[in-house]
């Protein structure tokens, strides 16, 4: 019976990468840095293990969306109370609290288990384009975003 190769942890290299959110359209952007945030970039990726990089996503507030989805995508939260469901619409999210647009998108393509978790705590998102983690020394992290609607 073959057994699956595990890599060793201390052989886990972590990057910080940087992502300018600007102009960019938020699903395009969610999938790529959910894919680094699994790992899935290495060679070493193990489904059941965390072996991904840091991610700083910067300038939140300037993500697109394509079509009419800024007056009517809708993003709802709940207090737990009766009659406690809250919804608003990603124009109105946008101007208030534009990081959680950005996160809740990643979170969705995260895995919906403990590994998820895990993988969510390794993603900082701001609005603007200034970030604490200037000594961790993040890279750019680039990827195609050729779109027809610019």
């Amino acid at each position: 019976m073959n057994k699956t190769p595990i890599p060793p942890i201390d052989s886990l290299d972590r990057q910080w990468y940087l992502v300018d959110a600007e102009n960019q359209t938020l699903g395009r952007l969610a999938t790529e840095v959910a894919s680094v945030l699994r790992g899935k970039n290495k060679p070493n990726f193990t489904p059941h293990l965390d072996t991904g990089d840091f991610v700083v996503v910067v300038n939140a507030e300037k993500i697109r969306v394509s079509g009419k989805k800024a007056d009517q995508k809708l993003y709802r939260r709940h207090s737990g109370r009766p009659g406690g469901m809250k919804v608003e619409t990603f124009k109105s999210l946008q101007e208030r609290i534009p990081e959680r647009i950005v996160e809740k998108a990643i979170k969705g393509m995260l895995p919906h288990n403990a590994l998820g978790r895990q993988l969510f705590r390794k993603l900082k998102v701001y609005k603007g384009a200034t970030h604490p983690h200037v000594a961790q020394n993040p890279k750019t992290l680039q990827f195609d975003s050729n779109n027809k609607e610019q």
